[in-house]
């Protein structure tokens, strides 16, 4: 009993911690002209906790290389979610067990992960106390010597549920042109999620077309990735669970307490082990490329509340990425920027820095034409502590390089990108914007932004383009 009051009260400390560090303070302002200076105290050291917390070598595991993963659905936006069947990563975990821990390294606290626990961190309309819902720890598809908490308890980061949303000209009011934000579009609708709160909060769960989507965001791994949040019917409420693997966010959802992995979208412990979530086209762009390109979408709105500091400050510089256990794959530097292309047994890596010094790369994926295009005008929002400080990285997109039929390549001349035959010039998101081609879209490609340490660590085949 002792053991359980300390533990709770441990429990509480946290809470309270993360979900003031999760949030910005309430000093800051909303406009983005005034935004003060950070003071020297309220700089976070390039090795951060999920929620801020700045951590020591002692609490930063770095002893273990990580696993390679395996059982990865194929990255296909018209891929089926819940169909793959549960797979094991490693040794037989099957539906029951006595021990799920046995001989396994523990480095998270699998104690909260029961109804009536987490009814004290969550609201009530996400998980009923009296339920007999509780995390299967016996079906897991990875090694749990691989799983490390990073300080937060359940949502101590709280995610974005029923977000609400501004107009452009709202946006303006405190969002940078070179600001970046997950552009996501469906059918006729078109949100910005801009980082400066999805570093706070990590994932949003919405709607856009009536399709439910979580658009989710790790720091730690620089990943902005969308996901279809519904399986085999039923919609999923994705929540952050303050565990890590490969430094990389896992989520939970409300209806079994399943663990999710961010970077798949594939359930890795609980009953939904190797289902994979559908991901959905969306490009990690400035926000003024999203204004000219939507000029009728809206942005995820501030609320009133200032979103402009970063509270990973100077970390996509670090050498030793927070809670990695491994070394970084020495073909690039540990937080180079790539971007990640992945399906069936083709894994590339596409440095951003490569993308930006030839405009256009075309290149043949599992025997299909691709074409990635770059514009520059995005900052990093993991650099400086005022995000439209920081350096510029730029944005990119993959695409099928055909219209109607017709084959398409294409050319970058001074940052103006025009397709060889029929000199229409085209933005960012594949869509021509001038020309004869004028309104014609290219079919997006499933490839996203990581740091090089993480995909290398997804993905540890993948070839690097390039070298």
């Amino acid at each position: 009993m002792m053991k359980h009051l300390l533990w709770l009260g441990l429990v509480s400390l946290t809470v309270l911690a993360a979900q003031c560090n999760a949030s910005p303070p309430a000093a800051e302002t909303a406009s983005r002209q005034t935004s003060p200076t950070l003071a020297d105290e309220e700089k976070v050291s390039p090795q951060v906790a999920a929620a801020g917390e700045q951590i020591t070598p002692e609490k930063s595991n770095t002893t273990a290389a990580p696993a390679a993963e395996t059982n990865e659905a194929e990255m296909n936006p018209s891929s089926d979610a819940g169909q793959q069947p549960p797979t094991a990563e490693s040794g037989d975990h099957s539906a029951a067990c006595d021990d799920p821990f046995a001989g396994a390294s523990v480095r998270f606290s699998p104690e909260l992960w029961a109804a009536d626990d987490l009814a004290d961190l969550v609201p009530a309309d996400i998980i009923d106390p009296d339920s007999d819902l509780a995390t299967n720890f016996c079906l897991h598809n990875v090694d749990y010597a691989d799983i490390v908490s990073g300080g937060p308890p359940p949502d101590g980061i709280p995610p974005l549920d029923n977000p609400q949303f501004d107009s452009i000209a709202e946006g303006d009011e405190w969002l940078a042109d070179v600001q970046p934000v997950i552009a996501l579009a469906v059918g006729d609708e078109a949100k910005a999620y801009p980082l400066a709160i999805l570093t706070r909060h990590e994932i949003a769960n919405d709607e856009i077309a009536s399709l439910p989507v979580a658009v989710t965001f790790c720091p730690l791994c620089n990943a902005g990735i969308v996901f279809k949040r519904e399986v085999d019917g039923e919609v999923l409420r994705f929540g952050v669970s303050g565990n890590l693997r490969h430094s990389n966010l896992i989520m939970w959802d409300n209806k079994t307490l399943s663990w999710w992995q961010q970077f798949t979208g594939q359930a890795i412990v609980g009953d939904m082990t190797g289902v994979q979530l559908e991901m959905l086209p969306a490009q990690l762009v400035s926000w003024q490329d999203f204004k000219e390109a939507y000029p009728t979408g809206q942005v995820l709105s501030a609320s009133g509340r200032a979103y402009g500091r970063n509270p990973y400050v100077g970390y996509d510089s670090s050498a030793q990425p927070f809670l990695f256990q491994g070394t970084p794959d020495p073909r690039l530097p540990a937080t180079a920027r790539v971007l990640g292309y992945f399906s069936g047994d083709m894994a590339v890596a596409y440095p951003m820095s490569v993308i930006a010094e030839e405009g256009v790369i075309e290149d043949t994926l599992n025997g299909q034409r691709a074409v990635i295009f770059y514009k520059p005008g995005q900052v990093s929002a993991l650099d400086q502590g005022i995000i439209e400080e920081s350096r510029e990285v730029g944005s990119a997109g993959m695409f099928n390089p055909e219209v109607d039929g017709q084959k398409l390549t294409f050319t970058a001349d001074k940052g103006v990108i025009t397709d060889n035959e029929t000199g229409s010039e085209w933005n960012v998101f594949g869509r021509a914007i001038s020309g004869e081609l004028a309104g014609s879209q290219l079919e997006p490609v499933l490839g996203h932004p990581y740091f090089w340490f993480a995909w290398a660590a997804f993905r540890p085949d993948t070839t690097v383009y390039g070298q």
